[in-house]
């Protein structure tokens, strides 16, 4: 999957993915990792998400990674912040506040960009990628987020026969072997959310699982 193919969603406005609302589990289960204030969060291919300025109105700084400019500059006219603009590397970092997100391709982040990171927020990253750009992803993050990291990752599974990604059905297995070495896993919640669900249900879907899972960095 191309960067071009998340470039024409926003374009065309395909954003199904974007939630109106701040998540219901980060409001649930946030607060069990016991962050300092202060604290660094990471949050990968954010969008425009709300979640960013939940987390900084708990005294989070928040370090957002988006792809699409279209998407950044949304969030943070959508916000009414006046961002300060600066080139960092391959990235365009837009900041305001605790807020800062970083406009560029996730994968050219680096271990000193991610250094203060102790915390990590996975709403929509790991779904949005098809099976070899998840295993990317999580080795990515295994070698440039320190030990104690905590963090909160939500997926989805069904039974991608009955409907192609993204978003992408992520096993349970499949979470354990991505993230199984380096994060201890607990899952907090698990509901079947089908009902809530029109467009897989119009699609055949049968059953559509939605996981949380707090994590902690042990390697």
């Amino acid at each position: 999957m191309e960067p071009k193919f998340w470039q024409e969603r926003w374009a065309r406005n395909q954003i199904g993915f974007h939630l109106p609302e701040v998540n219901p589990y980060l409001q649930r289960h946030w607060a069990r990792l016991g962050l300092t204030h202060g604290a660094n969060v990471l949050v990968p291919m954010c969008g425009k998400s709300l979640d960013l300025m939940w987390l900084a109105s708990h005294g989070l700084r928040v370090l957002g990674v988006e792809l699409s400019q279209q998407a950044v500059e949304t969030f943070f006219n959508e916000q009414s912040l006046t961002p300060r603009i600066s080139e960092r590397g391959a990235f365009k970092v837009y900041q305001a506040d605790l807020i800062q997100v970083w406009c560029g391709d996730f994968f050219a982040m680096d271990a000193e960009s991610l250094a203060d990171c102790t915390a990590l927020y996975d709403r929509a990253a790991l779904i949005a990628l098809p099976p070899l750009m998840r295993a990317r992803y999580a080795e990515h993050l295994n070698r440039l987020l320190p030990p104690g990291c905590q963090g909160l990752l939500v997926t989805l599974d069904y039974d991608q026969v009955q409907k192609a990604g993204p978003p992408f059905a992520v096993t349970d297995d499949e979470v354990r072997v991505l993230w199984g070495s380096h994060w201890r896993l607990d899952v907090l919640e698990e509901q079947d959310i089908l009902e809530q669900s029109g467009k897989f249900m119009q699609d055949g879907v049968t059953r559509l699982d939605e996981r949380v899972y707090q994590l902690i960095k042990t390697l």
